[in-house]
């Protein structure tokens, strides 16, 4: 077993890092993939005429995501992480095979909701938990946070061309060949996980951990928020005389641009023991980016440069909020405190768009930017009464292979 430096990850770390990113990513791309073009592919299906069917074929992902999380993490907890994330993927993988040969909206949504049904983001990141040192676990989370945002700038770049290639049922094959192959990547090059208390924690005693649930809520809030602001922000671009198919233009210049600002910002949190302050820097930033949104946020600049503070702002609390998870909840029941973390993060991204679209529709554009605002001033106020996790002495980070 090889000691490396507290301060730098070791090559086990960054190599668990990149790869549970990778296929946390993967389940990311199932939900964003479709988006841009499956409206349009819809109405080629028998019943995709309906509005309402479509909806649901969009949100039935999120749905049994949510509903199936917290059985997940505890799963986890109880069998293990990688039999419960080799179990999602290849429900994941099956799912995305009856999309991609539905015949009709019906066949398309029950592909849906088993392709939702894969839910191992808990999973994910209480591995990733166990295989890094608590000073580098942050770092870790980052590129697993990170690996959202660049899927979602992805794929609004890819899609169309990918659908005007492969079709529709092209992309969803595409989504179950990556997962078997995330499979093969996870038994061959993620190392095995350090023994830990396996036995599944009780639910009751995650809910009523204050500091566990102030950042459950935070997630909430966090992706109710994304979704709520991407329920305008297209509008707005095409608005401003950006057409639709450029807008990957704006996106992934911002994406990119916020990396280059979250990573130092993470690393400080870590090193000099500032997490909260960076923490609630993020959520403040949320905060300015709303007001700025409802006060100027006509033109393609202003949006552009506000688009790249929001990306700033949630990829370090992305990154942070997990971490932070790992580090207070006990050993036999992170997966289960995971498990709640990701419910109510999928909550929040269902939520979002329908109560973006009931505000903008019944009261106007600006009082969806007021909302997120106020959630922000909730979240922060929240947030300031949290206590820091304590930092543990390290220990030598796990080496090898399975």
């Amino acid at each position: 077993m090889t000691q490396y430096s507290d301060d730098r990850m070791s090559p086990g770390e960054r190599r668990v890092g990149a790869t549970l990113a990778a296929i946390f990513g993967l389940r990311m791309l199932g939900l964003f993939l479709i988006l841009p073009v499956f409206a349009v592919h819809a109405k080629t299906l028998p019943g995709g005429g309906d509005l309402t069917l479509v909806g649901i074929a969009l949100g039935a992902y999120g749905l049994t995501q949510a509903v199936l999380q917290i059985p997940f993490g505890a799963a986890s907890d109880r069998f293990g992480r990688k039999p419960v994330i080799i179990f999602g993927l290849l429900l994941f993988a099956l799912g995305s095979a009856i999309a991609a040969s539905a015949s009709d909206i019906y066949v398309m949504i029950a592909g849906r909701v088993l392709q939702g049904a894969g839910a191992i983001s808990a999973a994910v990141t209480a591995l990733a938990a166990d295989l890094t040192r608590e000073q580098h676990r942050t770092k870790v989370m980052a590129m697993i946070g990170a690996s959202i945002g660049l899927v979602f700038a992805g794929s609004l770049v890819l899609s169309p061309a990918l659908y005007a290639w492969i079709g529709m049922a092209g992309i969803f094959w595409l989504t179950a060949v990556l997962a078997l192959a995330a499979i093969v990547t996870l038994v061959s090059v993620v190392p095995v996980a350090p023994p830990v208390p396996r036995a599944t924690g009780r639910l009751v005693d995650v809910l009523a951990d204050g500091q566990l649930m102030r950042l459950n809520l935070g997630v909430f809030t966090l992706h109710l928020m994304q979704t709520a602001m991407w329920v305008l922000v297209p509008a707005a671009l095409v608005a401003d005389g950006l057409p639709l198919a450029s807008h990957w233009k704006i996106y992934l210049p911002a994406v990119l641009a916020s990396f280059v600002v979250m990573v130092p910002a993470v690393i400080m949190a870590e090193k000099r023991g500032r997490m909260k302050q960076v923490f609630n820097a993020a959520i403040g930033l949320l905060l300015l980016v709303q007001v700025g949104l409802y006060a100027f946020g006509e033109g393609v600049w202003p949006l552009a440069a506000l688009l790249t503070l929001f990306f700033v702002a949630f990829n370090i609390l992305e990154a942070t909020q997990p971490s932070w998870i790992s580090r207070i909840a006990p050993p036999s029941a992170k997966g289960t405190a995971l498990g709640v973390y990701n419910t109510l993060q999928s909550i929040g991204l269902f939520l979002g768009g329908a109560l973006g679209g009931w505000l903008a529709k019944h009261f106007g554009a600006g009082s969806v930017n007021l909302f997120c605002a106020a959630l922000a001033v909730a979240w922060l106020l929240l947030a300031m009464g949290m206590r820091p996790p304590a930092v543990r002495s390290a220990k030598p980070a796990v080496q090898g292979a399975d």
